[in-house]
C-alpha cells in the first residue's frame, strides 16, 4: 500500500469515534435471507470434505454456543505502547507477499501494534487444505524499532493487490483491518467509505458492539484468475459468524458476499450489509466551517431502491445538535448504497485527499430479505477523520439466539452511480433562509428555502411541461416552482418550507410529466 493510503486508513481508525460508527423462510433451523450459498459454489468448498465456507459456518455456530472470549491482545510493550508515527513507519516487505513471484493476485499483512492489538490469524487454502501463514519479523521493515522475536504473534489484518485494480498510485484494491471493517476501491479511486461485516446496536440505547474478524482464509487463486475468495470468522460478545468474500477487481470492483450469523444473545438492533462513511460539510451546509475547501465528504448521499422499484436519493447532512436516525421501511430492499455522486475536483479543491475519486458502494441483496427498515444514522462531527455516517438494513424479525441467519448480497464499487437507473437524478441540494427572498414582519427565521437540481439524459429539454410533486410529513410546503436550467440542461425545483414544530419532518419531492415519474425521489429530514 502506498504511504498516502496507509496514512488515510490509520488516521481514520485513530480519530473515528467508535461508539458512533461504526419475512424469512425456515430451512434446516436457519433463517434464510436472500438464499445465501451453502458453500459448494465455484470450488470454494470441496465435495470431498476439503476446507471451505461450510467449515467456517460450523466453527461460527460452535463459537456462538460458548461464552465469548475476546481475541488475544498479548504483545511486547514496545508494540503496545508505540506512537501513531512509530506504527506508520512499519512497512510490509513486498517480496514477502503471498504469491510475490507470480503475476496476478498478491496478499500482504498489517503488523500488530498501536491501536491494532488484537491478533488475526491468516491461512491459505489450496486443494481444500488450509495452511496457516506464520508471522516472522523479517516480513516487515519495522522502522528501526527493536521488536522481540515473539512466536505466533500473528497479524492485525490483510490487504490484497491485483494489476486490474487499485488506486491512482498502486494496485491494492482491498483492505481488511480493524473489527469487521473492510475497504474496497476500483481502478483509479482513492480509499473512502468502508463496509462492515455487521452493525450491532448502532445509534441505539444499548452500547454499540464491534465484533471482530478474528481469522481469515485466503483461497489460492489459479494462474490467470480474475477473482479471489476470502473467508472470515466473526466473533463478538453477542454473536459469531462466517463470511465469504469473492472479490473481482477492475474498473468496477465486485464483491459477492455470503454470510451466516449466530446470536449468543438477543440484540437491540442488528444491521446487515452496513456501510460507514464521512460527511463533514457540503453544498447545503452546515455553515461555520472555517475551511478553504468548498466541500468535505467521502459520500454525499444515500441512494436506495425499494422492493416496489421506487428510486430515492437522500442527501447526507451534518451540523445537527444531536444524532439523527432516519428509517425507511420497505417490504424488501431492492438495493442501497452510499454514493460520492459529485466527481468534480472544483467541488473539493483538495489536491492530496482527492475526494472526487472516493468510491461509491452499491448493495444488491440476493433473494427476498423480507420486511424491514433501511436505517441511516447521521452523527454530528467537527473532524474529517470521523466516520459519522452509517447505513444498514435492519430486518423486521431478528433471529433467535442459536439459530443461524444466512444471507447474501452483491456489493459493487463504482464512481458516482449515475448508470444505476434511467431517471433524472438529484445533482444538488441547497438550503437557505426564505427571509432573504420574502421578508416577513415580524421576521420568521425558521422558514427555509430549498433548491433541488435534477439532471439526466432522460429529462426533456426547455419548454416541456414538468410539474413538482412535493410533500412534507409536518409543516407546510409553499409555492413549489420548476424551471429548466439551460446552463446544465437539467431542471431546478424551488420551494419554501415552513416547519410545523414538534420534531423532524420528512420532505419528499420528484418531477412529473403528467402521470409519468421523471426523476428519482429526493428525500430530506428537517
Amino acid at each position: 500500500m502506498n504511504r498516502r493510503a496507509d496514512d488515510f486508513i490509520l488516521r481514520k481508525r485513530l480519530f473515528s469515534r467508535r461508539s458512533l460508527l461504526l419475512g424469512a423462510a425456515s430451512s434446516g433451523g436457519a433463517l434464510l435471507l436472500g438464499g445465501a450459498g451453502t458453500g459448494r459454489e465455484r470450488g470454494t468448498a470441496k465435495a470431498d470434505g476439503g476446507f471451505g465456507f461450510d467449515q467456517v459456518r460450523l466453527r461460527a455456530a460452535a463459537l456462538a454456543s460458548r461464552p465469548y472470549v475476546p481475541p488475544d491482545e498479548t504483545m511486547p510493550a514496545v508494540l503496545r505502547d508505540m506512537s501513531y508515527d512509530e506504527y506508520r513507519a512499519i512497512r510490509f516487505r513486498p517480496s514477502e507477499a503471498l504469491w510475490a513471484d507470480r503475476d496476478g493476485f498478491k496478499a500482504q499483512f498489517f503488523h500488530r501494534g498501536f491501536l491494532y492489538r488484537r491478533q488475526v490469524r491468516v491461512s491459505v487454502v489450496e486443494d481444500g487444505v488450509a495452511t496457516p501463514v506464520a508471522y516472522r519479523p523479517d516480513m516487515f521493515d519495522l522502522g528501526g524499532l527493536d521488536v522481540p522475536d515473539v512466536p505466533d504473534l500473528g497479524f492485525a489484518g490483510l490487504r490484497l493487490h491485483h494489476p486490474a485494480g487499485g488506486g491512482s498510485t498502486g494496485d491494492e484494491f482491498a483492505v481488511f483491518l480493524g473489527a469487521s471493517y473492510f475497504r474496497l476501491i476500483a481502478r483509479g479511486q482513492e480509499y473512502g467509505l468502508s463496509g462492515r461485516g455487521v452493525a450491532v446496536n448502532t445509534g441505539g440505547s444499548e452500547p454499540e458492539e464491534f465484533p471482530d474478524f478474528t481469522e481469515f482464509w485466503i483461497e489460492r487463486p489459479g494462474a490467470g484468475a480474475e477473482e479471489i475468495a476470502v473467508l472470515a470468522l466473526l466473533d463478538g460478545p453477542s454473536m459469531a459468524g462466517a463470511f465469504r468474500f469473492r472479490l473481482r477487481p477492475g474498473d468496477t470492483t465486485a464483491a459477492r458476499i455470503d454470510a451466516s450469523l449466530v446470536l449468543r444473545r438477543p440484540v437491540g438492533q442488528l444491521g446487515l450489509a452496513p456501510l460507514t462513511s464521512m460527511f463533514l460539510h457540503g453544498e447545503h451546509g452546515p455553515a461555520g466551517f472555517d475551511d478553504f475547501r468548498p466541500e468535505m465528504h467521502d459520500s454525499d448521499g444515500l441512494l436506495m431502491r425499494d422492493g416496489a422499484g421506487e428510486w430515492s436519493w437522500r442527501p447526507l447532512a451534518n451540523g445537527r445538535p444531536a444524532p439523527l436516525a432516519t428509517g425507511y421501511p420497505m417490504a424488501g430492499p431492492g438495493g442501497f448504497g452510499l454514493m460520492q455522486r459529485d466527481r468534480d475536483f472544483a467541488s473539493y479543491l483538495d489536491v492530496q485527499a482527492m475526494h472526487e475519486r472516493r468510491p461509491s458502494f452499491w448493495v444488491e441483496p440476493r433473494g427476498d430479505w423480507g420486511r424491514g427498515v433501511l436505517e441511516l444514522y447521521e452523527f454530528p462531527s467537527l473532524e474529517e477523520y470521523n466516520d459519522n455516517i452509517v447505513a444498514s438494513w435492519v430486518p423486521g424479525r431478528a433471529p433467535e439466539p442459536g439459530r443461524p441467519l444466512d444471507f447474501g448480497y452483491d456489493l459493487t464499487v463504482i464512481d458516482g452511480g449515475t448508470g444505476l437507473h434511467p431517471l433524472g437524478r438529484v445533482t444538488g441540494t441547497r438550503i437557505g433562509s426564505a427571509e432573504r427572498l420574502r421578508p416577513t414582519v415580524p421576521p420568521s427565521p425558521e422558514r427555509r428555502f430549498f433548491v433541488v437540481d435534477f439532471e439526466g439524459d432522460g429529462l426533456p429539454g426547455h419548454g416541456a411541461d414538468l410539474a413538482a410533486d412535493v410533500t412534507a410529513s409536518a409543516g407546510a410546503v409553499v409555492e413549489p416552482v420548476v424551471e429548466h436550467v439551460p446552463q446544465t440542461g437539467g431542471w431546478r425545483l424551488y420551494f419554501e418550507y415552513r416547519p410545523g414544530g414538534g420534531g423532524p419532518a420528512e420532505l419528499a419531492a420528484r418531477l412529473m410529466r403528467g402521470d409519468r415519474v421523471m426523476t428519482e425521489t429526493w428525500r430530506f429530514t428537517w
